[in-house]
């Protein structure tokens, strides 16, 4: 190197800003910007441009232009391993008894209206929206979806406000009549496959109670099984129909709840997903709570195998 007091130079220029990883101590990082410390090192006397400093950082000290990579692990349940085994040896019963498996949850909502959605289309001319999301509660889209694990169909039940655990419930009930009686009419119990938070949480007794209405309208027990917490992306509807959903929506603009409903409808992949969309009937409100009745004395199944988890809504309980 023609320069020998180059790379301690800069190795000191990036010094002050340079942090460690926080699980490898052989791992740094700096947010220095190339063209400022080309400037600082020239303001020092030496000779160097924009490439040759990148090179040096590449080559000599090992640095890349990198982002921060989604891997480590959130979950930290103890008994996650053993839960996910759980989840394994149910599907494979209900399945090999064709009694139905359902994934359930709610999608990351929508802003409704002349607003800015992230994606490209093809266009021939410009898309103009309001350069502003300051938006109202009933411009929010709240998409609750089912997805059926088996046939690779779903639905999601479109609404505005508020995500609740009503709302869970009657979109179960919703791809009930419009896909599932048409298959699993004679089944005596449901697989539900959630995660922990939401309107959904296993610690939602509400949810619990109207699992028991609907277990009771549609005469079959309604098993549920949480994934641990942390492992919500582990849920089959997020990767297998939440996914494809996103990629229909982008670049729409969504300006009323209808222009959701026809672009969620065009949902399709390759391996022949189908995806109804529907309107909610009715507004949910937030803020409800479980009965004292049912709080007193509920009749909800606690398994034996992490009851917080594993639980069964009879449908004879409010007979």
């Amino acid at each position: 190197m023609a320069q020998p007091d180059l790379l301690p130079a800069v190795e000191a220029a990036i010094a002050e800003d340079t942090a460690g990883s926080p699980v490898d101590a052989n791992i740094r990082w700096t947010n220095r910007s190339v063209p400022d410390l080309v400037v600082e090192l020239q303001d020092q006397g030496f000779r160097i441009g924009v490439d040759a400093l990148r090179r040096i950082l590449f080559d000599e000290l090992g640095l890349a232009r990198r982002q921060a990579y989604k891997d480590e692990v959130a979950c930290h349940f103890p008994h996650r391993d053993e839960q996910f085994r759980h989840i394994a040896r149910l599907r494979a019963r209900y399945e090999r008894r064709g009694w139905p498996i359902l994934s359930i949850d709610t999608k990351k909502k929508e802003i409704l209206g002349n607003f800015f959605h992230a994606g490209r289309a093809w266009t021939d001319g410009r898309v103009i929206v309001q350069d502003h999301d300051f938006v109202r509660a009933e411009q929010r889209l709240v998409p609750y979806g089912v997805f059926d694990c088996v046939r690779n169909e779903g639905l999601l039940l479109l609404t505005t406000g508020s995500d609740t655990c009503r709302l869970a419930c009657d979109a179960i009930w919703r791809w009930w009549q419009r896909l599932g009686q048409r298959h699993y009419r004679y089944a005596p119990r449901m697989l539900l496959l959630c995660d922990c938070g939401g309107s959904n949480g296993n610690r939602q007794w509400l949810f619990k109670e109207e699992l028991c209405y609907l277990a009771a309208d549609l005469q079959m027990d309604l098993r549920v099984a949480h994934y641990p917490p942390g492992c919500s992306k582990y849920n089959p509807i997020e990767h297998r129909m939440f996914c494809h959903v996103s990629r229909a929506l982008q670049a729409v603009v969504l300006k009323t709840i209808a222009v959701a409903r026809q672009f969620i409808s065009h949902t399709t992949t390759t391996f022949g997903l189908r995806v109804i969309a529907e309107v909610a009937r009715r507004a949910y409100e937030k803020g409800l709570k479980a009965t004292h009745q049912f709080l007193a004395d509920p009749p909800i199944q606690f398994h034996n195998l992490l009851p917080e988890l594993n639980y069964t809504a009879p449908w004879t309980a409010l007979l």
